[in-house]
């Protein structure tokens, strides 16, 4: 999973990277995890109704969860070929850039984003979520992230290194510590837009963790949807999955990713 390092905090100033994910809808969808089952419960909980709206639903994972939940959902999604995908699957979907989206009057009781919200303008973002939410309602942004087992995780930062070497992001996070501990920062971050943007309570940051098994061919299906190999040339991303698998094949072919799953939960002040 990769991250943005340090000198560079924004990832939402870097559209190009936040609207490569729709070259390959289909393995996108197929690959990336579902969310959790308490988080969906989590969310609901706090909301005050069941019409909710997807930002950033992209392929409609979350969506589905949520309409699987009872909600009535609204994606929202700039990446067309993302948002024809999701509408294939039964998610309603207009296709704009939340912080430029026009509500046309509409209100929801939820405002969620999975693994999506860093790629939004943290105070804009807000704001907008503040002007369409029903008072009560709650705005939950909320994310995977995953881990790699060192030597696999060491195989692709120093794949990636050689082939994106001016790339604003890298896979280097387990250097410093565990990356599912990092992942932290980007919710700390939208806590703080949501302070400054205003009309909300205190946001309430969570965590969920979990673990799933991958095959080598899972593994290698999976990791062509992280942020920066999806703009890649594809002879590029063979090359780096070709190191990738040789790491996977030294450790048996079946490696066990740790998931955390953080998010956070903002309840719609009173006029």
């Amino acid at each position: 999973m990769p991250t943005v390092p340090a000198a560079k905090p924004e990832p939402h100033r870097h559209r190009e990277m936040a609207e490569s994910f729709g070259v390959d809808p289909e393995r996108y969808d197929r690959t990336r995890a579902p969310y959790p089952d308490a988080m969906v419960e989590r969310i609901l909980a706090a909301s005050p109704g069941p019409d909710l709206l997807a930002v950033g639903c992209g392929t409609g994972i979350d969506a589905r969860q949520f309409q699987a939940a009872g909600c009535r959902v609204l994606g929202i999604e700039p990446d067309p070929r993302m948002a024809g995908f999701a509408r294939s699957t039964g998610v309603e979907v207009e296709v704009a850039a939340f912080e430029a989206w026009d509500p046309a009057g509409r209100s929801f009781d939820a405002v969620v984003a999975g693994t999506a919200w860093h790629w939004i303008d943290p105070v804009a973002g807000a704001a907008k979520a503040a002007r369409v939410l029903r008072p009560g309602g709650v705005l939950a942004p909320f994310g995977h992230v995953f881990e790699l087992p060192p030597g696999v995780a060491q195989a692709l930062a120093a794949a990636y290194r050689r082939a994106a070497p001016e790339s604003p992001v890298g896979f280097d996070g387990q250097r410093d510590g565990s990356i599912l501990d990092a992942y932290r920062g980007l919710y700390a971050r939208a806590a703080e837009g949501i302070r400054e943007a205003g009309g909300f309570g205190e946001p309430e940051l969570w965590r969920y963790d979990w673990e799933r098994a991958y095959r080598r061919d899972e593994l290698l299906d999976l990791i062509p949807t992280s942020g920066g190999l999806t703009s890649l040339p594809p002879d590029k991303v063979a090359g780096i999955l070709a190191d990738v698998a040789a790491a996977v094949d030294a450790l048996g072919g079946t490696v066990t990713l740790r998931y955390a799953t953080w998010g956070l939960t903002a309840v719609r002040a009173e006029p």
